[in-house]
């Protein structure tokens, strides 16, 4: 079993990222990744506030797409009890920037929630990257598994 806790800054994200929508990819892209019995906390915010949070964490005075906070980072890989859920992290996610990403990157908001979703599900598994070029090891997998997740709509 995998919880997704949700929250929207403003109502009319829960339109754009329908609560029920979001928590179904994220649980089939954990089933993809070999991933039972988590739990993920996923807000949908303002530019404005995830300026905020970028300043605040990663010291970057700007808005993005998405920030992942990974429960304990250097605890990766970690065990716990039987029967009790694993609590992965939070994601942040500027349905503001996804929108300008879906017009940059010329695809619907639906596929680029969907990557946005794989990214930070990775980070917060420990993925990482040191660019943004498409020949990243991370960023290949994240294409790759958003292959499989829309493959597996039809």
């Amino acid at each position: 079993m995998t919880i997704v806790e949700i929250s929207y800054e403003l109502e009319a994200y829960e339109e754009q990222a329908p609560h029920q929508w979001v928590s179904e990819q994220v649980k089939a892209i954990l089933a993809l990744l070999d991933q039972d019995g988590c739990e993920v906390g996923l807000s949908f915010v303002t530019d404005e506030t995830m300026q905020g949070l970028n300043r605040q964490y990663r010291f970057i005075d700007e808005s993005t797409d998405i920030l992942s906070f990974a429960n304990d980072e250097d605890a990766l890989p970690f065990f716990e009890e039987e029967g009790q859920l694993r609590y992965l992290g939070d994601l942040a996610i500027s349905p503001d920037a996804l929108k300008r990403n879906a017009q940059s990157f010329n695809v619907k908001t639906e596929e680029e929630l969907q990557r946005l979703l794989i990214h930070g599900l990775l980070h917060l598994l420990g993925s990482d990257h040191g660019t943004n070029e498409a020949d990243e090891p991370m960023l290949v997998r994240q294409e790759a598994l958003l292959g499989q997740l829309r493959g597996s709509e039809r």
